[in-house]
């Protein structure tokens, strides 16, 4: 007989698969109910959700119907680690904010920008994309959106609204869509944080899982001025392997921390090239190991490698994230793979907020 102490018990011990405790140490399962051979359970799960929530709910009905074979299981999943902090009204409706951010240029930060967000998406999140490089936006192209214009209405106190442009199931925003495309950003240091903060302050975003911010190279006034103005979830730093790039990546880290942001991992972005025609053959044209050393340095995740393919390039220069492409194959598996440590590393960082928030209020 199905009983819902039977239950609690057999689904206690299962592991959250991001946070490495069982769901009883977590105080995941919130309740079950039990009606004859229904089994209702309901789960609090810290978010984001959408990548864990599918295999909770895989694991606790394999649990229960390999007890109870007569067992039908319900889950239902409700969000935990929700955002606390005061928020600027375009804002407060986006739960995790994230930087992607780069010590040096032409390491595929934006490329790599416009590929997890649509990652992201792909697995269900609602994301958006702040492109906060005035010197050179770039997000309009990669997602087919140049030469567009952002819709804008004035509200009530006569201040002018922006709403972003959307495709790909990404909301994207971008001073591109301001600016002529071939008109070049002379700014100075106030004038670029003017730019960055009208961004942030006037856009509307609505509500997202995540809203990722494409930063400019170096650790200058615009991410000096995120880290004071936005409550930032956690900030990515995207390096190649060569020596020249990772001193950078020293320096963006320092940065970060220096501001109290935390550091959620590192991508190495041009690891290898394997030619199309030897898959068996890796070619590490601009170093091996790298990435995984400062990571070891400084005690922060490596999240993954991206291997060079020119598809990636023609992709974004087409308009499209490579990552949706039917074909991408390994390269947009790694991809997927790398997002998928983001929300995992996200998952953590909220978890370890709510513990704080709440051994605050005992």
């Amino acid at each position: 007989m199905v009983t819902a102490s039977a239950v609690r018990e057999l689904l206690g011990t299962l592991i959250d698969p991001d946070l490495g405790q069982p769901l009883t140490n977590l105080g995941t399962i919130h309740d079950v109910h039990v009606d004859g051979n229904r089994v209702s359970v309901y789960l609090q799960v810290v978010q984001p959700v959408h990548w864990v929530a599918r295999r909770l709910e895989h694991d606790c009905i394999a649990t229960i119907t390999a007890n109870f074979p007569q067992a039908e299981v319900e889950i239902f999943v409700r969000e935990t680690g929700l955002p606390t902090q005061q928020r600027s009204k375009g804002i407060a409706g986006v739960k995790n904010l994230v930087a992607i951010a780069s010590g040096k240029g032409g390491v595929g930060k934006s490329t790599l920008s416009a590929n997890l967000a649509a990652a992201l998406a792909q697995g269900g999140a609602t994301v958006g994309l702040l492109d906060a490089d005035v010197y050179g936006p770039s997000q309009p192209t990669m997602y087919g959106l140049a030469g567009t214009q952002m819709r804008a209405d004035r509200s009530e106190d006569g201040k002018i609204i922006g709403y972003p442009n959307e495709a790909f199931g990404v909301k994207v925003a971008s001073i591109g869509f301001v600016m002529e495309r071939d008109q070049a950003a002379i700014l100075r240091g106030p004038m670029l944080a003017g730019y960055f903060s009208t961004l942030v302050d006037q856009i509307q975003w609505g509500e997202l899982d995540f809203l990722l911010f494409d930063l400019p190279p170096g650790t200058g006034d615009i991410q000096l001025t995120m880290t004071q103005r936005i409550p930032l979830t956690g900030a990515v730093v995207v390096t190649t392997p060569q020596e020249i790039a990772l001193a950078d990546v020293r320096r963006s880290i320092q940065m970060f921390r220096k501001v109290n942001v935390d550091v959620l991992g590192i991508v190495e972005n041009m690891s290898y090239f394997v030619p199309p025609d030897m898959p068996e053959k890796r070619y590490h044209i601009f170093g091996e190991g790298g990435g995984a050393a400062v990571a070891a340095e400084y005690d922060v995740p490596l999240l993954g490698e991206v291997p060079i393919d020119v598809r990636i390039r023609e992709a974004g220069d087409d308009g499209m994230p490579f990552v949706l492409d039917p074909e991408a194959g390994a390269h947009g598996d790694a991809i997927r793979s790398i997002a998928a440590a983001i929300v995992a590393q996200v998952r953590r960082k909220n978890r370890s907020n709510e513990s704080s928030e709440l051994t605050i209020e005992l």
